[in-house]
């Protein structure tokens, strides 16, 4: 289920890449370049991030008229004012505050959180290949056809969970390997080669086949969702 994001950048350049990287990993991205109509098009939405720095209405009170039309729907300021005074002023009616620069990862997990709080979006399974199903709330596994859960040890869920905060994203190996080892990765090592290996056993209907994860050659691997 894409989660719907309502997002006032003016930056095109910053604007433009945040969309894409959002969009990317599930979300739908309505994107303003200023604060007008914003208000008109807030209940549409289960989230807002907001830049300070607008053409027009600065952020500050474009985002107090956003709390005051639809106060369940939580606000992310995302600027790169970083001042203690900005800070303060913001979370006086803003869920969260983040500053550029910033890393995507950060960006989406402070999405889903404050998504999770304000109960915008209720969990709801993702189906992988045929009869798997991931419940992203809780983070378990299941047979559909059995409806039991699929037990994985500590590495392999680490990975499934890393594919799904990637989606259909084609992730070199050395860049999953580093991320969820926090150790250089050695041209030739073949330890994540063989726990997908293992974590294809779980999942896949044909492990030699496989339509969950994907592999390409010299490269990587990708999950379609």
């Amino acid at each position: 289920m894409k989660r719907n994001v309502l997002y006032i950048e003016d930056n095109e350049k910053i604007g433009s890449w945040v969309k894409e990287e959002l969009e990317q990993r599930g979300f739908s991205v309505q994107w303003l370049l200023s604060g007008e109509g914003a208000e008109k098009e807030v209940n549409q939405h289960e989230i807002v991030i907001l830049d300070i720095m607008l053409p027009g209405l600065d952020g500050f009170t474009v985002g107090k008229r956003l709390k005051k039309v639809a106060p369940a729907v939580p606000i992310l300021l995302l600027t790169a004012r970083t001042s203690i005074v900005d800070k303060v002023e913001g979370l006086q009616f803003a869920d969260d505050y983040l500053t550029k620069p910033f890393h995507t990862d950060e960006l989406v997990a402070r999405l889903e959180v404050l998504i999770r709080r304000s109960g915008g979006t209720q969990s709801e399974r993702i189906s992988l290949g045929h009869y798997i199903e991931v419940d992203p709330e809780v983070q378990m596994v299941f047979d559909k056809r059995t409806g039991e859960e699929i037990i994985l040890t500590g590495k392999q869920h680490q990975i499934l969970m890393y594919f799904l905060r990637h989606p259909n994203q084609v992730l070199p190996k050395e860049q999953i390997y580093e991320a969820l080892w926090e150790e250089a990765y050695i041209t030739g090592d073949k330890t994540l080669m063989v726990h997908i290996h293992r974590l294809r056993q779980k999942l896949e209907r044909y492990p030699d086949s496989p339509e969950i994860i994907e592999t390409l050659k010299g490269i990587g691997y990708r999950v379609k969702l």
